[in-house]
């Protein structure tokens, strides 16, 4: 089935690089692992947490890649374990969440098998510009 650009509007100039990131976002939603929640702390401030249990912070690695946070847990295994059953998976995990303009990471931290990540969101700056209307006729002076 053939996708629908969502900018495709001729008023809407410079849109690609949205497009790419929705793609790109529709894709990784599919995965619902690790589960995660945000919140809205404050009016300013955000948090994602991550279920991690049984992920030591030297498994855990946290990336801003441009305007992407990219999470990732890797598990080393121990050789030395003989497992009867093995129910808990040990798999590893990538979790890319892209932020808008003006979001920054302030830290991170891991309690009880959860990793939060607190992000504080900066009002947007109101740009006003007066664009000056010159004619040939000037420019040939």
């Amino acid at each position: 089935m053939a996708r629908i650009p969502l900018f495709n509007s001729p008023l809407m100039l410079g849109f690609e690089q949205f497009e790419r990131t929705l793609d790109r976002v529709s894709k990784s939603a599919a995965d619902g692992y690790p589960p995660y929640n945000i919140e809205q702390t404050s009016d300013e401030s955000l948090r994602i947490t991550l279920a991690v249990a049984g992920f030591a912070e030297s498994d855990l690695s946290i990336r801003l890649e441009d305007n992407q946070l990219v999470i990732q847990g890797r598990q080393t295994e121990d050789d030395d374990r003989v497992y009867l059953h093995r129910g808990i998976a040990g798999r590893q995990f990538q979790r890319t969440f892209v932020l808008a303009e003006g979001i920054e990471v302030i830290g991170a931290e891991t309690n009880n098998g959860l990793l939060h990540i607190e992000l504080r969101q900066r009002p947007p700056k109101t740009q006003v510009r007066t664009i000056e209307i010159g004619s040939r006729q000037s420019a040939r002076k």
